[in-house]
């Protein structure tokens, strides 16, 4: 946006995290300057450079993913969304802040793997963007690379209980990093299933022939989940280190969070769309007429999606009602299934795990108010305001506030979205993991930092656009 150009949003029903009142949003620049009710003069009459009509809609703050992984290096193939197709497909969908993970792996160095993100995505973003690091190699080196993560904007990390050779830190290693942490101040984000167990059993499900995707789930059972996060806390515990558990798929898992919530812990999680709707049964068992039983290799991601039957996805929607756990990211990691989930049509174990749902997550998450799930603030509060207090972009990011950036998502809750492929799909993907589904709202307009980058069915921004963010300090710890 040109400085000092003036957009009017006139007409809508701002949305915050605590309430809902008639306003227009004047947005000068990059920067939201004002919220005026309407029909007031104070400012005298208003003459904007563009004015938005958003009567009869939602103005909400634009979306923040605060989990994604663009071009992950997995299973021997890359995640299939670029910098630039992925941040377009979140701003299709609402959403205009990513915090994706830049990547050390096991024997890699941690500031080479942060310069190798930071050139992936400099001049690619269409929206704004921060990394986490993961910290796949616990040693004395990338212990000494954390004293650094701060003064690059990085407050948060993450480690993996999972992936043995790959990502793994046994717990000595956990321990160590969250001593580190707790001395700079930094989040720990965990991958918390048992890893190691877990290959025990799903080796033993290929060598007795059970090899299709279906099985994935089996060896990743709750059990695995409920343990490595109950562990978590408690090194948590020990170390002071704040803790983040991320992609929350079991119900015993949240309760393990929960638990440590009620004796004061700063312990928070998150869980996914995938892990509201999707099952064990019905996904990661489905047969198609083209792929047979491996159909379900479009929904393999880790935690794995859990049984309708044992009543997870239900327990998720409570714990977001109850605050057991506080957002909804993406984990958006997508494959597609020719060339890459193909991998492992003959052991599940090759399949390359994530799904894809960044231009969905919105959508995803306003359904769930439609249904009574929840309500249209804590809504905005899920997607957009908690995610920017936990990862230090708050005042920023996640509120329509004067001195905010204007990233501003006007919302028809008369509209309509189909997804699936060729109709609402801008993923780098061969297939949807929401094929068919449908939602009762539709995302507008979207505004990153004063520019409209979706507006009339079309995607009015540019490759580049999207900025840097150096992050500060979680704003959300007790």
């Amino acid at each position: 946006m040109t400085a000092g150009m003036t957009t009017l949003i006139k007409g809508g029903t701002v949305v915050s995290a605590t309430g809902r009142t008639q306003a227009d949003v004047l947005v000068d620049g990059e920067k939201i300057v004002a919220l005026i009710s309407p029909g007031s003069t104070p400012l005298g009459t208003i003459e904007a450079d563009v004015t938005i009509d958003a009567g009869g809609k939602y103005v909400i703050p634009g979306g923040v993913d605060a989990h994604t992984h663009m071009q992950l290096p997995f299973g021997g193939t890359n995640a299939s969304d670029t910098f630039e197709t992925g941040t377009r497909a979140a701003a299709w969908g609402g959403t205009t802040t990513i915090i994706d993970f830049a990547v050390q792996r096991y024997g890699e160095r941690v500031q080479d793997g942060l310069a190798h993100w930071h050139e992936l995505a400099a001049g690619n973003c269409t929206i704004d963007y921060g990394f986490h690091q993961i910290i796949g190699g616990v040693d004395d080196d990338s212990l000494k690379a954390m004293d650094t993560l701060v003064d690059e904007g990085i407050t948060s990390y993450k480690l993996f209980m999972a992936y043995p050779g790959v990502f793994y830190s046994d717990d000595a290693q956990v321990l160590r990093a969250m001593q580190k942490a707790t001395d700079h101040g930094l989040l720990t984000m965990m991958h918390a299933e048992n890893g190691p167990a877990i290959d025990v059993l799903a080796a033993q499900l290929a060598e007795s022939g059970k090899t299709s995707p279906y099985y994935h789930g089996i060896a990743r059972a709750w059990q695995m989940e409920e343990e490595a996060t109950h562990r978590a806390i408690m090194l948590a515990d020990v170390t002071g280190a704040p803790l983040y558990v991320v992609h929350v798929s079991a119900k015993q898992a949240v309760a393990q969070l929960a638990a440590a919530r009620d004796h004061g812990k700063n312990v928070f999680g998150e869980t996914c769309p995938q892990y509201l709707y999707l099952t064990l049964e019905d996904q990661l068992g489905a047969r198609s007429e083209e792929w047979g039983d491996f159909e379900g290799a479009k929904w393999v991601c880790s935690t794995p999606l859990r049984s309708r039957e044992e009543g997870h996805q239900d327990a998720m929607w409570q714990a977001l009602r109850t605050n057991d756990l506080q957002m909804v990211s993406t984990d958006h990691c997508p494959f597609c299934m020719k060339e890459q989930k193909e991998l492992g049509k003959d052991d599940f174990r090759a399949i390359p795990n994530g799904i894809g749902s960044i231009e969905h997550r919105v959508d995803l998450l306003y359904q769930g108010v439609v249904t009574g799930q929840i309500t249209l603030e804590r809504w905005v509060e899920l997607i957009a305001t908690t995610p920017a207090r936990m990862f230090g972009l708050y005042g920023r990011k996640g509120v329509i506030a004067p001195g905010a950036d204007a990233d501003i998502v006007v919302y028809d809750p008369n509209g309509h979205t189909s997804i699936g492929v060729g109709k609402t799909h801008h993923m780098n993907m061969d297939h949807s993991a929401w094929e068919g589904y449908e939602i009762d709202g539709h995302v507008d307009v979207v505004l990153s930092r004063g520019s409209v980058v979706v507006a009339d069915g079309e995607f009015k921004g540019t490759k580049g656009h999207g900025s840097y963010l150096k992050r500060d300090l979680s704003q959300y710890l007790v």
